[in-house]
C-alpha cells in the first residue's frame, strides 16, 4: 500500500530521483521535504502521489514521460485532431507548452504567460511556420510554472535537449550588449557598455544598446555615480551632473576612489550573482507553492518547486528538489536580465559551502 512502485511509478522515480534510501511513499516524501497530511488514508496518499509526480514531470527535461503518454493517447483516438478541442483543454496560465505530431514527438516548444492564448495564435495564424504546425499538430501538452523566469529557463534547456523541428528557426532574445567594469590608473572603477563577446564576464546583459544606456542613466541617478566614469558624458573635465551637485566629483578627483568604488560595488552586487551562494524565490504553480533557483558559487545549478508550509533551510533537501540544469551563456543572460527587471524576486544569500 505504501510503495510508490505499487502505483507503477517506481522505475520512473528511480530514474529521475536516484540515490534515495527508500522509495516508499512516506520515506520519499519526507526526504524530499513534501508535507503530507492524512498519511495511510486514500486522500492523503493520493495527494502525496500527485505532488511527487509533479516533481517527476519537472525533472523530466527530456520529455520521456510526456511523449510516451501522448503517443498512446493519439493511437487510441486514431482521428484528425479538432483544433478547438485542443485549445479548450488548455489553461490561461504561465508555463511551457509542447506541440506533438501523431507519433507523440514534440515538434515545437514554447513558453507563454497565457498558454491558451498562445496556442490559439499558433493554430489560427497565417504565417508559414504556423501553417506547417497546423498541418502536423495532433496534440498539445503543457507544464505550468507560475514563474516566467522558470518558464524561460526550462524553455531554453528543453529546446537544446529535444531539438524540435520547428524551433530550429526560433527567434530568440539575443543579448547583444553587456555591462563591464575595470579600474583606471587612478583607482576608480569604470563601468562601460560594450558588445557582448563571451570572453569577458559581464555584470549584466542587454538585448540592445538603447536598453543598456537606459539602465545606465537610471543607476547613475540611483547610486550618485559619475557620468564620465560610466561613459555617459565624454569629457576631459567634470561631468554635467557635477555642475548640478548630483556627482560628488570623481570625474575631477574630488571624491576619493575608495568612497566612489563602494557605491559601484553595491551596484555590481545587486545586479550580478558572480561568486555568490544564493537562492532566488519566485511564484509557484499554486498559491501555496513557490519556485526556487539554486546558485552555488555564481554557478546556476538548477530549479525546482517547494511547498510554502516547508521551509527550504536544509541544503540537502534543496538539492533533492532541484532539477539539475546547464549553466551556460543563455541561462546567465536570462537570470541576469530577470534580476534587473523584476524587483519582487526574493533573493536569499546562503552560507558559503
Amino acid at each position: 500500500r505504501d510503495s510508490v512502485a505499487s502505483r507503477g511509478l517506481g522505475d520512473v522515480y528511480k530514474r529521475q530521483i536516484p540515490g534515495q534510501p527508500s522509495y516508499s511513499l512516506g520515506k520519499l516524501t519526507r526526504s524530499l521535504g513534501i508535507p503530507v497530511s492524512d498519511r495511510h488514508r486514500a486522500n492523503g496518499d493520493a495527494m502525496a502521489t500527485v505532488k511527487l509526480f509533479k516533481m517527476l514531470l519537472n525533472k523530466d527535461l527530456d520529455k520521456f514521460i510526456i511523449e510516451n503518454n501522448v503517443k498512446k493517447s493519439v493511437a487510441e483516438r486514431r482521428l484528425n485532431p479538432n483544433h478547438k478541442s485542443i485549445i479548450d483543454a488548455l489553461p490561461a496560465a504561465t508555463g511551457l507548452y509542447y506541440i506533438h505530431d501523431v507519433d507523440g514527438k514534440i515538434i515545437y516548444i514554447g513558453k507563454s504567460k497565457n498558454i491558451k492564448h498562445r496556442i490559439n495564435q499558433h493554430l489560427t495564424n497565417n504565417s508559414t511556420k504556423s501553417k506547417k504546425i497546423q498541418l502536423q499538430v495532433a496534440s498539445v501538452t503543457y507544464e505550468k510554472t507560475g514563474s516566467e523566469l522558470v518558464a524561460l529557463l526550462k524553455e531554453s534547456e528543453e529546446i537544446k535537449r529535444n531539438k524540435p523541428i520547428h524551433n530550429r528557426a526560433l527567434r530568440r532574445n539575443i543579448f547583444t550588449h553587456a555591462l563591464y567594469s575595470y579600474q583606471d590608473d587612478d583607482g576608480y572603477t569604470i563601468l562601460h557598455i560594450d558588445i557582448a563577446n563571451g570572453k569577458k564576464k559581464p555584470i549584466t546583459t542587454f538585448t540592445n544598446r538603447q536598453s543598456a544606456k537606459s539602465f545606465m542613466f537610471k543607476v547613475v541617478e540611483d547610486y550618485n555615480l559619475c557620468q564620465k566614469l560610466t561613459g555617459l558624458y565624454p569629457t576631459k573635465s567634470s561631468c554635467f551632473n557635477f555642475t548640478i551637485k548630483e556627482c560628488f566629483g570623481a570625474c575631477i578627483g574630488e571624491e576619493s576612489p575608495e568612497t566612489y568604488n563602494k557605491r559601484v560595488a553595491q551596484l555590481i552586487e545587486k545586479y550580478s550573482y558572480d561568486n555568490q551562494d544564493m537562492i532566488i524565490i519566485d511564484k509557484g504553480r499554486d498559491i501555496d507553492e513557490r519556485s526556487v533557483l539554486y546558485i552555488q558559487n555564481g554557478v546556476f545549478k538548477g530549479l525546482g518547486f517547494f511547498d510554502l508550509n516547508y521551509q527550504i533551510t536544509n541544503i540537502e533537501v534543496l538539492k533533492s528538489i532541484i532539477t539539475p540544469m546547464e549553466n551556460n551563456r543563455d541561462t546567465q543572460h536570462i537570470i541576469q536580465n530577470h534580476l534587473r527587471r523584476n524587483k519582487r524576486l526574493k533573493i536569499v544569500k546562503l552560507p558559503t559551502q
